[in-house]
């Protein structure tokens, strides 16, 4: 993911922006949630004193009446001298007066409220208010975008036998809590800002001195290289952990460059050796028969003999191969150390690299050409030396392949010239793919081993690379690359 790839002091800053925001969006949210309730709270409360304040008006007209105090009565008693509406204006309700089964008998004056007049309880509301153990219903409803919380109770006689419902419809005003609460919220958010602000700065400063000497530690860590004089971590007022972390970098240092003192040391002695046996091996190979042919001649040698021409000359013919055998061994050594002069000839690549083939008798090894001239700067003799070399190897990885082949191409890349020389045969296995172009590396039982590191060294003088893809038991594939 793209978050995991964001610098240390990028994620501190970001961490600490986000903190900031998520409290600040935190406390808005509790804000409001907190001012609504208390809203809510607000009205259901005071619609419940009103409640209470109406029902002991409504038991004191009952207890002043001359009529007798009963359902059928009711309309009379607070039709008298407009009782109703008197103790609407007195409370600045609406009030609703409704028999037992939910039938209106009488409602305050709808002049002074916005009339909300239902002609009957819904069965549904007088069974709830029926089961409640307070005989008390609040209902909340919306109508076109205002709140209501309707209040259901039942008026009773002074022996508190149930006469009637009061019903008070309730309009839940909240525009001067919402008032408030926008200019709190306003006042709030000119602090946050403000914090926000602080936050970006203190955050922009805090997390580039977190990450200053973590910084200055990731540069030395990046410039550690095995093969020169590392330079330890010296800092100053570095917290703990970053002290603990320049401690184990420098004794690192000090260790690293002991093994390497030791490993290079250990290196070079094992290389010698390792030369010194291949070298003897060698030479001693062409020395038995030497030795073996000389004590044969020795022992058959006869002045008189008819032949003694033609066993000398085999004779002779058998020493100097050993001999050319020997010389090749030297030469190889040579070659191998031997950097390549740079001609700077300018030759024609398809017919260098075929012309590089025409030493070969193998009929299975086929050459292309993208085009008949690629023309580049290459020394004529190392680029057949690659070529022989490449291909050489590829013939002796196809001995025990039943439909043997090799091709040998040469193409056009760009600003490059690219060699390749593709097998079918046995492939490289995984172990020995990092060795391939080591010295001395060879899996033939007999050879140098120096022939494809003699190929990289010469590739790589003219500035070219070398490269390989195998697949075991399938072929491999070289791709020599090198500037026009």
């Amino acid at each position: 993911m793209k978050v995991l790839k964001l610098s240390l002091r990028t994620r501190i800053f970001i961490s600490m922006i986000l903190l900031v925001l998520g409290a600040s969006i935190l406390i808005f949210g509790v804000t409001v949630y907190q001012y609504k309730q208390e809203a809510e709270n607000y009205h259901k409360e005071r619609l419940e004193r009103k409640q209470k304040a109406i029902l002991e008006n409504i038991k004191f007209v009952l207890a002043s009446t001359t009529y007798v105090v009963d359902t059928e009565n009711l309309e009379l008693i607070f039709n008298e001298r407009d009782k109703i509406d008197e103790m609407a204006e007195v409370h600045e309700m609406q009030i609703h007066i409704y028999s037992l089964e939910g039938n209106l008998i009488i409602k305050s004056d709808e002049s002074f409220f916005k009339d909300t007049t239902e002609v009957k309880i819904q069965s549904g509301i007088l069974k709830k208010l029926d089961s409640t153990s307070d005989k008390r219903y609040l209902k909340k409803t919306e109508i076109n975008g205002q709140k209501y919380q309707s209040s259901y109770s039942y008026i009773t006689d002074n022996k508190f036998k149930p006469l009637a419902i009061l019903y008070l419809p309730y309009l839940q005003d909240d525009s001067l809590l919402n008032r408030d609460l926008n200019n709190f919220l306003v006042r709030m958010a000119e602090v946050y800002l403000f914090m926000l602000l602080i936050a970006i700065i203190l955050s922009f400063f805090l997390s580039k001195y977190i990450t200053k000497s973590l910084k200055i530690i990731s540069e030395k860590i990046n410039q550690t290289r095995l093969d020169k004089r590392n330079q330890k971590i010296e800092l100053s007022n570095a917290t703990e952990e970053i002290y603990a972390l320049v401690s184990a970098y420098n004794s690192m240092i000090d260790e690293l460059e002991e093994s390497a003192v030791k490993l290079a040391t250990g290196e070079r002695e094992q290389a010698w050796r390792e030369m010194a046996k291949q070298v003897a091996h060698e030479i001693k190979n062409p020395l038995t028969p030497m030795r073996l042919s000389v004590q044969s001649f020795q022992r058959n040698f006869d002045k008189n003999d008819p032949d003694i021409e033609l066993k000398v000359e085999e004779y002779t013919n058998t020493l100097i191969n050993q001999i050319d055998t020997m010389s090749s061994i030297a030469s190889a050594f040579s070659n191998f150390a031997k950097m390549p002069a740079q001609q700077n000839e300018t030759l024609n690549v398809p017919k260098i690299v075929k012309l590089a083939l025409d030493i070969f008798n193998e009929r299975y090894i086929e050459f292309k050409s993208e085009k008949e001239e690629i023309l580049a700067k290459f020394d004529r003799t190392q680029l057949i030396r690659v070529v022989t070399n490449l291909v050489k190897n590829a013939t002796q990885a196809l001995k025990h392949v039943e439909d043997p082949h090799i091709l040998v191409m040469v193409e056009e890349q760009e600003n490059m010239v690219c060699v390749s020389v593709s097998d079918n045969g046995s492939g490289i296995s995984e172990e020995n793919k990092d060795k391939v172009f080591e010295p001395k590396f060879t899996t033939k039982s007999s050879g140098m081993g120096l022939g494809l590191a003699m190929v990289k060294n010469i590739v790589e003088t003219y500035n070219g690379s070398i490269d390989f893809v195998s697949k075991q038991n399938k072929g491999t594939i070289f791709n020599v690359r090198f500037p026009k």
